[in-house]
């Protein structure tokens, strides 16, 4: 802090830079002018006298405020002096460099005189922290009118729970989740997402608030919580540990409804389902469905959230790493993750099920291995789609074990005339250009929860979808096919399900979200999938 402070008053003329110059000049002779060398003696002349002076400084001055050295003065004859330390400096400027400074450094600033904090009270100082470090602007309006300083906003409630600022998962079980904590307005406020209804996979995402804190009454943060049907009331928060915390209701009486359980479940069945429990005919899903009502009540008392961070973007990725919400048959819609990996693709759960719970790996796709699509009529065919995945799915089992013989047997082997691997005609080289546009159909036989997908497709690639019994038993990773529609659109086909998962991208704004590197995107992947395991 008192480095960037003192570049700050070295900008506004505040500072001992003449003897650094001179012992510079000093060393470069040829180089000065006589000019140069007049100016700098008449400055050591004005220094010299105000130091023979008696200090009538403040105790900051004689204290060495900001690190900067005492103050001087000089005649009216030798013109305005240069400022010899912070506190020379008139209050704008204090009050402009001050600014600068990050929020959380402007209390031990506050420590080092009167003067300083005085002009740490200033409205400018905070209201621009608040702009700069949570987004603020037009609400910043609204203070003046419920008498709010930006300072006590900052102070009081911006800065103490900027902590839970992003993206978390919370701990419900198999079914995990995606909430968003962001500044909105005067309030700190935590959304749940939710999918759009099954399967309309392309509309916007729903947003349910779960808490919210504010400093609307009293002169301190409230936090309310917003679950249940009666309006906000009494909640709390706790931090965990870091990249952990939990929520807690102190008043569950709100989250119950007059007709008890059955009609708190045909509630909960309409915002979740957008249908009654009528309209849903598979005996199955209603099964499904009943249970995570029940396992998901259970936690509406109190819940822990870990942090998630969005996927880095790199050049060569194949499209822009983000969220997005697919289809999974019975289950309903989900949200996942999609990365890059060099060459593969990871799409991660963030919300899941009783087969495959939330963080486990989804879909791997081998982008080393592109898949060259047959004419429209023989992609209506299951038996050719079949045979091209399963042929190149044949071939990336043998890779490790080529791998791993020695190299005269490698060598052997790619110089031998014997036939290609089943399929292989039918797989481009890696990094071969995939046409702009070309035709797309699922073949017969194959399962769509949404009839209403891309019949173009711009490349397609060889990968593998994790599958698994109830509870997340016998887990195991079975061939498929990556179809990349478009941007912000991709599927894949099942092979052994005979089913197809229709992804859209989440276009929603989420900030305070990004990774701080590769490798703690990574590690926060390896984590998601110890918590479901």
């Amino acid at each position: 802090m008192l480095l960037r402070m003192a570049v700050c008053a070295r900008l506004c003329g505040a500072g001992q830079s003449r003897r650094c110059r001179r012992r510079q000049r000093r060393s470069q002779p040829h180089q000065d002018s006589d000019s140069d060398m007049d100016e700098e003696e008449e400055e050591e002349r004005v220094v010299g006298k105000a130091k023979d002076e008696p200090d009538g400084g403040s105790s900051c001055q004689s204290s060495g405020a900001g690190g900067l050295g005492s103050g001087a003065s000089a005649s009216a004859s030798a013109g305005p002096p240069h400022p010899q330390s912070l506190l020379e400096l008139p209050p704008e400027i204090l009050v402009e460099i001050f600014s600068s400074l990050p929020g959380a450094a402007l209390p031990n600033l506050a420590l080092v005189c009167k003067k300083f904090r005085q002009i740490l009270n200033t409205e400018t100082i905070w209201r621009r922290r608040c702009t700069e470090e949570f987004g603020m602007r037009d609400d910043l309006r609204k203070m003046e009118i419920v008498g709010m300083s930006s300072r006590d906003l900052y102070v009081k409630l911006l800065h103490p729970y900027r902590h839970i600022l992003g993206l978390w998962q919370p701990d419900i079980g198999p079914y995990g989740g995606l909430l968003n904590v962001v500044v909105d307005g005067l309030f700190i406020i935590g959304w749940m997402y939710l999918p759009p209804h099954d399967p309309r996979v392309e509309d916007p995402m729903r947003r349910r608030p779960l808490f919210r804190i504010h400093m609307w009454e009293k002169n301190k943060a409230m936090v309310e919580c917003m679950y249940g049907h009666k309006g906000p009331h009494k909640g709390d928060i706790q931090t965990v540990k870091k990249d952990e915390f939990s929520t807690k209701c102190n008043q569950t009486d709100h989250h119950r409804m007059p007709g008890g359980r059955q009609e708190e479940f045909r509630t909960w069945l309409e915002e979740e389902w957008g249908r009654t429990l009528e309209d849903i005919f598979h005996e199955h899903m209603q099964e499904l469905i009943l249970m995570k009502f029940i396992y998901t009540s259970q936690y509406d008392n109190c819940l822990t959230y870990r942090r998630i961070y969005l996927p880095p973007c790199l050049p060569s990725d194949l499209l822009q790493p983000g969220l997005f919400k697919g289809t999974y048959g019975s289950h309903g819609l989900e949200i996942i993750m999609l990365s890059f990996h060099g060459s593969k693709a990871k799409a991660t759960k963030l919300t899941g099920d009783p087969n495959v719970p939330a963080g486990q790996l989804t879909l791997e796709v081998d982008l080393n291995r592109p898949v060259r699509l047959p004419d429209l009529e023989l992609q209506r065919s299951m038996e050719e789609l079949s045979r091209l995945v399963l042929g190149v799915h044949e071939e990336a089992q043998r890779a490790p074990q080529a791998q791993d013989a020695p190299s005269e047997a490698v060598e052997t082997t790619k110089g031998s005339d014997s036939a290609p691997p089943a399929g292989a005609e039918d797989v481009e080289p890696a990094g071969a250009a995939a046409p702009e546009a070309q035709p797309f159909v699922l073949p017969l036989g194959v399962m769509a929860r949404n009839e209403v997908y891309p019949r173009t497709c711009k490349t397609s690639f060889y990968g593998t979808g994790l599958i698994a019994g109830h509870g997340f038993t016998s887990p195991e990773r079975t061939p498929g096919l990556f179809v990349l529609f478009d941007d912000d659109r991709f599927g894949f086909i099942w092979l052994e399900l005979k089913s197809f998962s229709l992804y859209s991208r989440l276009t929603d704004q989420l900030c305070h979200a990004q990774a701080p590197s590769m490798e703690h995107f990574e590690a926060m992947l390896r984590n998601m999938q110890s918590w479901t395991s």
